[in-house]
């Protein structure tokens, strides 16, 4: 099993207070930037660990940082995105739960590194208990003197505030978050400009998620280069995943980014292999959003090599072959599992979370949604499944933010690898009806122009 760096002390008694924490090396990076290390040189230690977001997008830490803009006179935010929505994703939420004070001590040396004197944690308004155990931490590490004024009399000044959202999907996109943030609508905003130009109140800010600020911590503690020597190619490191559906030990999983999907899924130190002796049909291997792999996919590439747990190994083949690590909420399926049934899930959430500001994802998550409700429900013929292509591609990359997108992805995914259970629905409508017991509570979509 690959060396943990996030969750190497979750099970230690005691974890979640600061004693304990501090006992066994809490807020030691801390020490370390504020008493040997310029905001710049934290910058390039996370540019040479190669860290890359662990949100979804996978975009490189330090670079990102690197973009912010330093007018004079003018305020920098860090804002720490902790509205973990992605179907199939709870990581994060597990990494708050379990060892708070290892997000707070990321925050505080990402905002030395970014300038950022007034931090923000947007969290998902349904982690009520959660928002108790963050300010709790909070509150512990500035009694401790590592919040506040002149930290460790460095003249470094930094304080972090919790700020629970109201539960919206469209909230995880960065400018939507920020609009939410300000006390409005979290619609997102059209960019350019982009955060780092233009954020919070429209000064320079950067929005990374949980895991990704945590990973600041053990990067500055061994080096950018030590923690670059994990992983494999550019995935390096450790990600978590968040494991779940048809499979042994469903839960969070810390893996070195140089193990395969095989391994992943039937290794007893890891998901155990498919639940109930049953044989893997498919997965989703970074959240909901991004495109279903059958299993001859999933295990191989297209070009017949063994398919890693890696950004660029699971993106192998483009959307045609491959998918994307995504968030890391690996969704599993066994044999028994309906595609149709869930893809029809899929699109229901994401009609659900349009912010219904672009037509394309507005109306087209409506359809996409009532198609498929059509064809789960023995009601659908088979040119719908050509409409509802027609459809998800209307909306791909026509619209502001990434929801619809993601919305997208998993149709066409479905259509493209799975089209016989489509059509199979539309030839067998009572068996189709029959089977969908697990659907008797959804009411029919609304009718178009209602």
């Amino acid at each position: 099993m690959g060396r943990k760096l996030l969750l190497d002390k979750v099970g230690i008694v005691g974890i979640r207070s600061y004693d304990v924490y501090r006992e066994n090396g809490g807020y030691s990076s801390v020490e370390k930037v504020l008493k040997t290390m310029s905001p710049d040189d934290v910058t390039n230690e996370v540019k040479k660990s190669g860290l890359r977001g662990r949100g979804g997008a996978g975009f490189p830490t330090g670079m990102k940082w690197g973009f912010l803009a330093k007018p004079e006179g003018v305020p920098r935010y860090l804002v720490c995105n902790a509205d973990e929505s992605e179907p199939g994703t709870f990581k994060d939420r597990y990494l708050m739960e379990h060892i708070p004070h290892l997000l707070i001590e990321g925050l505080i040396v990402s905002s030395y590194a970014v300038g950022s004197n007034r931090t923000y944690i947007y969290i998902r308004g349904e982690f009520g208990w959660i928002v108790d155990i963050l300010e709790q931490a909070i509150a512990e590490a500035k009694n401790n003197g590592w919040l506040g004024k002149n930290i460790l009399g460095s003249g470094f000044d930094c304080e972090i505030y919790v700020h629970p959202g109201a539960g919206a999907y469209i909230c995880g996109e960065e400018t939507a978050l920020l609009e939410s943030l300000e006390g409005k609508r979290g619609n997102p905003r059209i960019k350019p400009p982009f955060p780092a130009v233009k954020g919070l109140y429209g000064c320079p800010t950067v929005v990374n998620n949980v895991e990704t600020l945590s990973t600041v911590v053990p990067i500055i503690n061994m080096g950018g280069d030590e923690y670059a020597k994990y992983g494999t190619g550019k995935s390096t490191g450790t990600k978590l995943i968040s494991a779940c559906g048809n499979i042994n030990k469903p839960g969070v999983y810390e893996i070195e980014m140089n193990i395969s999907v095989e391994e992943f899924i039937y290794n007893d130190e890891y998901c155990g292999g498919i639940a109930n002796g049953k044989r893997l049909k498919a997965c989703v291997p970074g959240g909901s959003s991004v495109p279903v792999l059958p299993a001859n996919l999933l295990l191989k590439t297209a070009k017949g090599e063994t398919r890693m747990m890696t950004y660029e190994s699971l993106s192998d083949g483009g959307f045609l072959t491959g998918s994307m690590l995504g968030s890391g909420g690996f969704i599993v399926y066994d044999e028994d599992q309906c595609i149709v049934r869930n893809t029809y899930s899929f699109s229901r959430f994401y009609r659900h979370e349009s912010c219904g500001q672009c037509s394309p994802c507005r109306e087209g998550t409506f359809w996409m949604e009532k198609i498929l409700w059509n064809l789960e429900h023995g009601k659908g013929k088979m040119k719908d499944i050509d409409l509802l292509w027609s459809v998800q591609g209307n909306i791909e990359g026509n619209t502001i933010c990434p929801l619809g997108d993601a919305a997208a992805w998993p149709v066409a995914a479905a259509i493209r690898h799975f089209r016989d259970e489509f059509e199979w629905h539309v030839t067998h409508p009572e068996e189709a009806q029959r089977r969908n017991y697990g659907l008797a509570g959804y009411a029919e979509p609304l009718k178009a122009g209602v």
